[in-house]
Formats: structure tokens, sequence, C-alpha cells
């Protein structure tokens, strides 16, 4: 594949990187018709990049079939519109399937889950993610690192071994860690994407990132938007005005480990009328006494 084409792909990730939420029906199963009308109203908020089975999405909670159905409405909901960018993960083979329909269905780009296993080596990690990305050698690979053991070097070997290994989603809750990273793995080879989300946003874009992942983009895209807007024209005082306007949701979301990430999502949303608040096992709904805050936090933003 061409470097245009993979350029193409870099500058999808350089932007607010949504991770929508699974919708659930009453029966529990996917609620095709809701997910269908959420995605349809990032877009409409202006939103560009997209990431089905995101964690935002419960991934881990979803079946295969499931994490098929949610692509494919993705890609569907999305063409002519929109960069999807498909998570994938769990075992080798599986990862790599979940990657070949990323690409039949025409998404461009997938983004490989970090592995989910007590004992991750360095040059294990090298080669778990090499035999997926050169299983998809025309696909925009973006490794979602939460590893921070993983040394900058592994990362600049493995995209030596793989070109199209574009981006990174960097999610390890330390911005000079990152800082340090990103400079041993090649600062301008890759894409760096803030993977905390808004609150870490402003901290990581002063070290090199220049797109972000967002939940709370579900609830409100044109507060993620003004994020991205301040952070593109360096007016970090702007970008800050922002962060404080999200800080006591993203709060509620991290609390407790992040035992609430996704529940505080779809809690705003269920208050705005937009979906049912149901999650999964390993995640709760909120309970009753909490919902009112979200609530209010929800109908304070500019919808």
């Amino acid at each position: 594949m061409s470097g245009a084409t993979f350029e193409t792909q870099r500058a999808a990730l350089a932007d607010v990187v949504a991770i929508p939420v699974t919708p659930f029906a009453e029966d529990g199963s996917v609620d095709r018709d809701t997910h269908r009308a959420l995605l349809h109203r990032l877009l409409d908020g202006g939103i560009t990049t997209l990431t089905p089975c995101g964690n935002t999405g419960e991934f881990y909670a979803l079946t295969p079939e499931e994490r098929r159905l949610v692509t494919e409405l993705t890609v569907e909901e999305s063409r002519d519109r929109a960069n999807v960018l498909v998570g994938v993960g769990h075992d080798i083979p599986t990862a790599v399937a979940s990657a070949r329909h990323a690409r039949e269905l025409g998404a461009r780009m997938v983004m490989v889950h970090q592995p989910v296993h007590p004992y991750v080596s360095p040059g294990g990690w090298v080669d778990y993610h090499r035999a997926i990305a050169e299983a998809v050698p025309d696909l925009g690979v973006v490794p979602y690192l939460r590893n921070a053991q993983l040394p900058g070097a592994r990362l600049a070997e493995l995209a030596d071994a793989c070109p199209n290994v574009v981006g990174v989603k960097y999610a390890v809750p330390d911005a000079a860690r990152f800082a340090a990273f990103a400079r041993d793995a090649g600062l301008d080879r890759f894409v760096w994407v803030a993977g905390l989300a808004e609150p870490y946003a402003p901290s990581y874009f002063s070290a090199g990132a220049t797109g972000f992942t967002s939940g709370l983009v579900n609830v409100a895209p044109a507060v993620s938007r003004n994020m991205l807007e301040a952070l593109r024209a360096g007016d970090y005082p702007a970008a800050m005005k922002v962060w404080e306007q999200i800080r006591r949701f993203e709060e509620l979301r991290a609390a407790g480990g992040s035992a609430d990430n996704v529940t505080v999502v779809k809690e705003a949303l269920a208050s705005l009328g937009l979906c049912r608040r149901d999650v999964r096992p390993p995640s709760k709904p909120l309970p009753e006494s909490r919902r009112a805050e979200v609530a209010a936090i929800a109908a304070g933003w500019s919808i």
C-alpha cells in the first residue's frame, strides 16, 4: 500500500478518536437501531474517526458475533463520512480474523487491544502485534499501549518489521513517561493518540500527541471538538477551560479504578433519552442515588 494511503490514515488519527458505546435492548441484545442513531449523532456532531469494539463499547463483554455486528453497523453508517478504526484483540487467530473481517467490510485501520495476559514480555509484545500487522499489511495498525514497562525501542522494532504500524494509542497515565517513550520510539514516526481521553489530552499534546480518544464524545461531541480545536491552536488556557468543564464527569468515570467508566457515559445518554443505561458485567449500572449528578452534568453541556 502506498505511503499516501497511510498518510490518510495517519491524518484520521490526529483527531478526536471516538469510542462509541454499544447500546443494549431490553432483552440484552445489541440494539441495532439505537446503535445506528448514536453513530449518526456522532457523525452529525463533526466526528470523523470512530472506533467500534473499543473499551467504551464494552469490547470484552461482547460475543464474537456481536463484535462483528458492531463493526458492520459502524462501517455501514460511516461510509464516506468517517474513518473506522476497528478494535481487535484476544488470541492471535481471533485478532487476525477480526482484522480481516474489518478489511473485507472496507475499514482501513485496526486498533490492537493490549494483550490480556498475566505474563507479557517485551519481545512477546512485539511478536503478538507483528503477527496481526503482517496478516493485514494493507491496513493501518494502531497498538493500544497500556504497558508502562514496554521500552520505546520495542515499538520501533515492530514498525521496522511492519511499516503499516502507523500510530499508537498510548494509555499509560504518566505524561513524562509518554514523552520519553515517544521519543525513544520515534516522535515523528507515528501518530500519537492520547489514549486516556480529554483529562490527559492537554499534557499529552504538550509532549507530542496530536489526537485523543474519547468516550465523553458520545454525550457531547461539541465539547470534545472544542478541546481538539484549542489544542490544535496551541491554546492551552482554552483547552484547560474545557478540561474544567469535563473534570467532574471524568472523575466519576475514573473512580474506583475506572469501575464506572462506561456506566457513567451510558447513564448520561440515558438521561438525555438516547439509549438504555444497561451495561454488562463486570460493569454495573449506577445506583439511583448517583444518577442525578450525571444527568445534571449532561444537561449542562451544550449538546
